[in-house]
């Protein structure tokens, strides 16, 4: 794998301040496959000035040249695109068409949905006797997460551009080679020096220096409800903007009217994509009492169709892959049944875990209640609609779910009952405009289409 050795900031690459380095490893083989510098403090601060300095001519830019820039920006990932899915193959360990469909097919798609944005959203309305303005915030810093490495960029860095933010990117230590294919899209693509700016580094030193960096008025950062609160906290200390997308535990609620079959193997197979490390799974499948055996055999099956090696691949790491193990064996303790799967190695190299299916589970557990990342999906029993939806909204989190019921009217109304910020209804499609984002501990603002622009946006307005 192609890396650079050094950080990309003010509109070309420069040494990093240290020597340190990160080695990238490729998780089905456990072997290195690239090296990029560790930045520290001064790396970081030389990005935020050089995005400070940059800041007041891309805010100045009109609308319509910021949507031409994304755009440009769109085509170059495009271009790129299996190269992008290879890299990702390659330091996260997806399986190749997955990564070409989904890691890199769908953020190019949502950044499109920007570049369509900057060019049509209205930072400008008359309201009474007033003139509303949207103007930008001012500086991001980004820190996104390894599971969906360049779907987290486009997601935080495609709106910030697009309301007239400038940018610092703090990539995930894992997935380093991605951001910088990235910023290598952004120069052909001809963004303005400093508009956008990449630091390769570990989260306690360059992460942690980039959130408490005095330069920087709102840090968007994705990843663990944990590491969010303290950032969120730092944040908080200096009156500074957050937008936070955190844990999941979702619950995937199947009504006694539904079709089972259906929603049970693609409740499984929601789990097992991208090998369960999205945060937005339904680990949780809650299933009526007197469907609930017919509901463990069919996972069962499900889970059985999910080869390792091909279908799904390896955790990112060996502590991912530890700490999925440990949920796997405190399941068992805690007197969860396995019915599919188990802590064993399935493969004798690479960070793999057996999809794994667990049945009589409760809903106190730890595997109910804390977030594994990982092919895991546990059954819960439920008496009546009631006790779901005690169930369902019984956990710090409230990300996302799904709901499946014969009529659609009945699934809408149980959906509505849930604290939770996005519910597919019985298996409805994606969609790269609505908000997502979550309530409780799953985080603060929303992501995606016109919401995740506002994020970026500040209001003024001027009396007449």
């Amino acid at each position: 794998m192609k890396a650079h050795d050094g950080m990309y900031i003010d509109g070309a690459w420069r040494a990093a301040a240290g020597r340190d380095g990160i080695a990238v490893v490729n998780p089905v083989d456990e072997q290195v496959i690239a090296e990029v510098p560790a930045g520290n403090a001064e790396d970081i601060d030389a990005a935020v000035r050089a995005a400070r300095a940059a800041l007041p001519a891309w805010a100045a830019t009109a609308p319509a040249e910021r949507a031409a820039k994304l755009t440009a920006l769109r085509d170059r990932l495009a271009a790129r695109k299996d190269e992008i899915a290879e890299t990702i193959a390659a330091e996260l360990g997806a399986p190749l068409p997955f990564a070409q469909a989904v890691q890199a097919g769908l953020p190019i798609a949502v950044a499109g949905t920007y570049a369509e944005l900057a060019a049509t959203y209205a930072f400008e309305e008359k309201v009474g006797n007033s003139t509303v303005y949207q103007e930008p915030v001012g500086v991001v810093g980004a820190i996104t997460p390894w599971n969906y490495p360049l779907h987290q960029i486009v997601n935080k860095v495609a709106p910030a551009l697009a309301a007239g933010c400038t940018v610092v990117l703090k990539p995930a230590e894992d997935t380093p080679l991605t951001a910088q294919l990235f910023a290598e899209a952004v120069h052909e693509a001809g963004l303005p020096a400093g508009v956008f700016n990449l630091v390769t580094g570990l989260g306690p030193v360059a992460g942690q220096a980039l959130a408490e960096h005095e330069g920087v008025d709102l840090v968007s950062f994705t990843g663990s409800t944990a590491v969010g609160k303290r950032i969120g906290a730092t944040a908080g200390a200096a009156v500074k903007r957050v937008a936070l997308e955190l844990g999941g535990k979702s619950a995937n609620v199947i009504l006694p009217s539904a079709d089972l079959a259906k929603a049970v193997n693609v409740g499984v197979a929601n789990v097992m994509s991208n090998s369960g490390q999205t945060c937005s799974a339904w680990t949780r499948m809650l299933v009526h009492a007197g469907q609930y055996d017919e509901a463990v055999e069919l996972a069962t099956a499900a889970a059985a169709k999910y080869t390792v090696g091909d279908r799904v691949g390896p955790l990112v790491n060996a502590k991912q892959r530890e700490r999925v193990r440990g949920y796997i064996d405190t399941g068992v303790g805690e007197g969860a049944r396995i019915v599919a799967g188990g802590p064993d190695a399935p493969l004798e190299r690479g960070y793999y875990v057996a999809p794994t299916v667990f049945a009589d589970v409760t809903p106190e557990m730890t595997i109910a209640q804390e977030e594994i990342f990982g092919p895991v999906v546990s059954l819960i029993k439920y008496e009546d609609e009631d006790d779901a939806l005690r169930i369902a909204n019984g956990t710090v989190y409230g990300l996302a779910g799904a709901v499946w019921a014969g009529d659609e009217a009945e699934a809408v109304a149980f959906a509505r009952r849930m604290d939770t910020g996005q519910v597919d209804i019985n298996g409805g499609r994606f969609n790269p405009l609505a908000p997502f984002g979550g309530y409780k501990q799953s985080g603060v603002g929303r992501e995606l289409g016109v919401h995740g622009l506002t994020e970026y946006l500040q209001t003024k307005s001027l009396q007449f």
